[in-house]
């Protein structure tokens, strides 16, 4: 596994760098900080043992996943304002950040519910959403074929912006 990182560091980087684009300025992770928490998580299947490239980036970016989430969970319980003097530009960045990790956790939470549905559909929004792979690198990791992607994507797409609506 040790081997593995430094031949895809960089697409992990730049995985991590358009997941970060989104985010607040000022925001506590950088993309390296998020590749190395996501490295840690990974490290921590004794068992993994990714068939290709592809498959590897697919078990990353759940990893990178479960990091924003937990970022966003952690983001929300801190007391707002965190003991600065409120005022009208501080309540206005606290209102964006609380905005932005309630949408990443309802994005989560409808992902959660896509997954108890339709498993497959679930890894194909990780692999597309959060691992920046396009359609050939999840049907490699998926070891389905690039059609069944494009088929998966489009139906996942509507099922989740139809209960994100909601």
């Amino acid at each position: 596994m040790n081997t593995l990182l430094p031949l895809v560091y960089g697409e992990l980087k730049r995985i991590a760098s358009r997941e970060l684009r989104g985010e607040r300025p000022g925001h506590t992770l950088c993309a390296t900080a998020l590749v190395h928490e996501a490295w840690v998580e990974l490290s921590k299947l004794n068992r993994l043992k990714p068939q290709n490239r592809s498959h590897f980036l697919a078990l990353a970016a759940q990893a990178m996943r479960r990091v924003l989430i937990d970022h966003a969970v952690a983001r929300r319980a801190q007391k707002r304002g965190g003991g600065l003097q409120p005022g009208p530009l501080l309540d206005d960045a606290v209102a964006m950040v609380d905005a932005r990790a309630a949408e990443l956790l309802d994005l989560d939470g409808a992902l959660d519910r896509l997954g108890a549905l339709d498993e497959r559909q679930a890894r194909v929004v990780e692999c597309r959403f959060y691992g920046g792979m396009t359609i050939e690198e999840t049907a490699d990791a998926l070891d389905v074929s690039p059609a069944t992607v494009k088929r998966e994507w489009t139906l996942a797409r509507a099922w989740l912006n139809r209960e994100l609506a909601e």
